[in-house]
């Protein structure tokens, strides 16, 4: 892997981007086996042409600005999908806002002024079914018949299938939704994981003997309410434990918290940012009659969790750090 990971934006200067890289192109969302694919093809033409390989993909995600009132359920937050890019190897990423005037671009500026006239790409690799530019115009089958007039070579990587079922970010959302995170990690390579601040809550499950480190994710995250098993990063060590995501139906049946007990863990999270992966769903969240009844099911919880996560022993996001 490489030692340094460069992010460049639309506002870095031109001087300050390295002429003649391979791209990989793409949304990324998740960073997933078919993405990861397209990232391996450029990496492998980077490689034989002595370029560095960077990715190039664009915030927001093109459906927040074409739908800006439909709820988006994004697998990764851009700071997130970089670290996942830079856990692959790539030698950084370049980050194109999508606004107005990139989404009404021609697919054909697009190329001449925004790959070739300020990056200067030598090559690019990208996904059987990626379009951009104005109208979606832009596809494989374009950047194949400009290569040659242009000098650059390309690479189409076809779909990437599990159980001859194609691969895709919509996939893995459905997954998630349906609690299925087996199916969801198989199509991610890894597992899935959400970064959050840990906040204050009613500290109910310290009077419980449960004390729980409470994140809010995005209000849009489709993942299904129920009971996880987890491995949880607190500063860069690995803590196995059990979590609840959901609305808290036994007491107050508020906003969806993300609620995580760690094993085997004393000290104060308030405050820091904890990287959360979802190793196995264990059950659907359930109103008790009684503490006593709850805390009962909180015990069994923990059990089947430690036994998944036993079964799991090495399961995180394999992450890089950016700068």
């Amino acid at each position: 892997m490489t030692s340094s990971f460069t992010v460049i934006r639309d506002t870095t200067p031109a001087d300050a981007i390295p002429r003649g890289a391979v791209i990989a192109m793409g949304n990324f969302d998740g960073v997933h086996l078919g993405h990861r694919a397209v990232i391996a093809s450029a990496q492998q033409m980077a490689r034989r042409l002595g370029k560095p390989a960077f990715a190039v993909t664009f915030e927001p995600h093109p459906r927040k600005f074409f739908s800006p009132h439909t709820p988006q359920f994004r697998l990764t937050s851009e700071a997130d999908k970089l670290r996942l890019l830079a856990g692959t190897g790539l030698d950084g990423a370049v980050v194109m806002t999508f606004d107005a005037e990139r989404a009404g671009t021609s697919a054909q500026d697009f190329i001449n002024h925004d790959l070739m006239a300020r990056l200067g790409i030598s090559g690019i690799a990208i996904g059987y079914d990626f379009h951009f530019g104005k109208g979606r115009v832009g596809s494989p089958a374009l950047l194949r018949s400009e290569a040659p007039k242009l000098g650059i070579e390309v690479e189409v990587q076809p779909h990437v299938d599990i159980d001859e079922r194609p691969i895709s970010s919509t996939a893995i959302r459905m997954a998630l939704a349906e609690g299925q995170i087996a199916e969801a990690t198989a199509m991610l390579g890894g597992p899935w994981f959400v970064t959050g601040e840990v906040v204050h809550g009613e500290k109910r499950g310290r009077d419980l003997g449960y004390p729980t480190a409470n994140l809010r994710l995005d209000p849009q995250c489709g993942l299904r309410h129920g009971i996880y098993a987890v491995r949880v990063a607190v500063d860069g060590r690995p803590y196995d434990g059990v979590a609840s995501f959901g609305r808290r139906p036994t007491f107050d049946n508020g906003a969806p918290l993300l609620e995580i007990f760690l094993f085997d863990f004393r000290g104060d999270l308030y405050g820091k940012v904890l990287d959360v992966a979802f190793i196995a769903y264990l059950r659907d969240e359930m109103k008790f009659d009684s503490a006593e009844a709850l805390v009962r099911q909180m015990d069994d919880d923990s059990a089947k969790a430690r036994a998944a996560l036993a079964a799991a022993p090495d399961a995180f996001p394999k992450l890089g750090r950016i700068g």
